[in-house]
């Protein structure tokens, strides 16, 4: 992973002079520690940690060919944000399985001045390649989740920078294929980026760096949550084939998206491994299923994960209509707390608030505040400084973690990370790769206990 390049006597002589200042810019500070400011043992120096330089847009440079596989919402969406994220893009090449979901994307970057001609629209489960051999330098995956190892291992092989829209991997063997994927980009200069955007969010950046120098001294545990009302499903309509319903439908089964453990929370859960700089090692959960409409997974999660050096996460997940919804991370420290709730705050052990996210202060520094389009800011600057950047790793650790909590809900079992890590479980040979029939017997709700 790229690193800022920073001394500690250009950062000691930095904090001197600035006390609160932050390498992403500055937010309000209240302390009672008199005007030098506390002073702070960092978990880690400055250059140990990666923290992007989040400008309003990416520099400009030479002209890039962008393409985008997987055309519904997220890619959809994707292709804005980088668009919006810096000059200089052309988009060249589109895929998808669905002919509809392709045209609607197609006519929609027409209206926008993005002409996209018809040789180089793609459908079907070959799409992807198609799309990587049209001359692209980079690529937007946003296929349903379960495709996009393979779909990053093409990209790799060809030398096309990836930006991987989380989660990147739903099942041990998808999670290997990204780390050594993962490696080969390293090898190959590339820059890859993932939709965990938080780690190009401003408040979340800002904390992270804070945690790193301190503030909330040694970390002892944490909570996170995702919370939420029943996501979207499409009911099956006249003429689709079992795998034409499933795609369509891809967030409620969980050989395509993983569960929602993996496909939402692992935002959540990537944050205190991102934060901690740990990863788990044993995951104890249970979970459920009351009011899914279509698929084969749970709505809810509840995990206890045993961190690699002793301390413990708890990880709670529902989508249920009708109750109460919260979407934060939180954790604790010798020294003090952060929460991500009201913005992003610090507190003392005392419950003073030491350190509070301020955009308002920030707005006379900067303009763009959407993490989805700074994470391409990010993305653009590396492929035209020729720097290589990582985030496939890291994403993939906390996809696992993911992975490792849904098992130990499904069996009732503690599950280890040396278990789910080697584990051959590898949900895309359980189904056909085509729009026909499938054997549907397969996706039935896990039966804790057996």
């Amino acid at each position: 992973m790229s690193k800022n390049k920073m001394s500690r006597k250009d950062f000691l002589s930095l904090s001197a002079i600035a006390g609160v200042s932050t390498l992403v810019g500055s937010s309000t500070l209240m302390t009672s520690c008199g005007e030098k400011g506390p002073v702070y043992t960092p978990l880690k120096q400055p250059g140990e940690y990666y923290i992007p330089v989040l400008n309003d847009k990416a520099d400009d440079g030479k002209e890039l060919k962008a393409g985008v596989i997987g055309c519904g919402g997220r890619g959809s969406g994707a292709i804005y944000n980088l668009l919006a994220a810096a000059n200089g893009i052309k988009v060249v090449a589109l895929g998808d399985t669905f002919a509809d979901r392709l045209n609607g994307l197609k006519n929609s970057l027409a209206k926008n001045g993005q002409v996209v001609a018809d040789d180089k629209c793609f459908v079907g489960f070959d799409a992807y390649k198609k799309v990587i051999d049209a001359g692209v330098d980079m690529v937007i995956i946003a296929t349903p989740p379960a495709f996009r190892p393979m779909h990053f291992q093409y990209a790799t092989e060809k030398g096309v920078h990836s930006f991987l829209e989380k989660p990147i991997a739903v099942d041990p063997k998808g999670y290997r294929t990204i780390m050594a994927t993962a490696k080969q980009a390293q090898a190959k200069n590339l820059s890859v980026v993932c939709g965990t955007q938080r780690h190009h969010q401003r408040a979340y950046v800002e904390a992270f760096e804070k945690i790193q120098q301190g503030w909330i001294g040694e970390i002892t545990g944490g909570n996170v949550y995702w919370n939420q009302g029943m996501l979207w499903y499409r009911n099956r309509e006249q003429g689709w084939t079992d795998t034409e319903w499933m795609i369509r439908d891809w967030v409620n089964w969980k050989w395509l998206s993983g569960d929602h453990i993996v496909e939402q929370h692992v935002h959540n859960i990537d944050v205190f491994l991102w934060m901690s700089g740990l990863k788990p090692v044993k995951a104890t959960a249970f979970g459920g299923r009351h009011r899914r409409v279509t698929g084969d997974q749970y709505d809810m999660f509840s995990v206890d994960f045993e961190m690699e050096n002793g301390i413990h996460l708890h990880s709670m997940c529902r989508q249920i209509n009708g109750c109460s919804n919260n979407v934060s991370e939180f954790i604790q420290g010798t020294k003090g707390s952060w929460t991500s709730a009201n913005g992003g705050e610090i507190k003392d052990l005392a419950g003073n608030v030491i350190w509070k996210y301020d955009e308002e202060a920030l707005k006379a520094q900067y303009q763009q505040f959407n993490p989805y389009t700074l994470e391409h800011v990010d993305w653009v600057n590396h492929i035209r400084k020729g720097t290589m950047h990582d985030e496939a790793t890291e994403c993939a650790i906390s996809c696992l973690a993911g992975v490792m909590g849904r098992e130990s809900a499904y069996t009732g079992a503690t599950v280890t990370w040396d278990e789910i890590s080697q584990s051959p479980q590898d949900y895309m040979a359980e189904f056909k790769h085509e729009l026909g029939k499938q054997d549907m017997e397969k996706c039935v709700v896990p039966t804790p206990g057996k």
